[in-house]
């Protein structure tokens, strides 16, 4: 467990300093380009990341502890790397709070929803990520997953322990709002986790048929 809480807060810190990647430039595209060297690493170094080992509860075992560890492996990173920021005084603090400020408007359904969406993303890009025999095509699985989940402002759990933490946005609503995220990432990973598993399970007892 050990080895899991380092490699999670390894991809906290790497979240952590690519949420300040993206905060740092005006322009969207750019900015979500820049975010995805984040994931790039924690997929390529085999570090632990809530949002992309999540979906993996429906084919692994004794699961709940690793993704415990993770979490907190990844809440502490994301936190060291905004109290960086925030000693420092970035001019990307008054971004983040205002960013974080709109994040708390929206309803819990909507951010439920928002965040279902994203955790399917991140499933997406990992899982594309494994599978794809071609180096070009692990990179772009990844880039393109990232990109679509900032575009589209899915609400990505991981990546808001760091607007967070840079915004000092800590209260009970934001707790609940966090809660409601990690939550929705989850569904959104394992529902697609499940509807890989079951078909493989398909085809498997098709070829055997057969």
């Amino acid at each position: 467990m050990k080895s899991i809480f380092l490699k999670a807060l390894y991809a906290g810190l790497l979240i952590g300093i690519a949420a300040v990647a993206y905060l740092s430039v005006d322009n969207a595209y750019f900015g979500s380009l820049l975010f995805s060297f984040g994931l790039l690493m924690i997929v390529s170094s085999g570090y632990y990341l809530y949002t992309g080992k999540v979906g993996y509860w429906v084919k692994e075992k004794n699961y709940l502890g690793v993704l415990g560890m993770t979490l907190l492996g990844n809440i502490l990173g994301t936190f060291i790397i905004g109290v960086f920021v925030r000693l420092m005084q970035l001019p990307i603090i008054v971004k983040t709070e205002a960013l974080v400020e709109l994040k708390l408007e929206n309803g819990l359904i909507k951010v439920l929803l928002l965040s279902i969406l994203c955790g399917g993303m991140m499933y997406l890009g990992v899982e594309g990520y494994r599978k794809a025999k071609l180096e070009t095509a692990k990179v772009l699985f990844v880039l393109f997953a990232v990109m679509i989940f900032i575009l589209s402002k899915f609400e990505h759990s991981v990546a808001n322990m760091a607007y967070y933490a840079i915004a000092g946005a800590y209260s009970i609503k934001s707790l609940i709002y966090l809660l409601v995220m990690i939550i929705g990432n989850g569904l959104g990973a394992m529902g697609l986790c499940y509807l890989d598993k079951t078909i493989e399970h398909l085809d498997q007892k098709k070829s055997i048929e057969s």
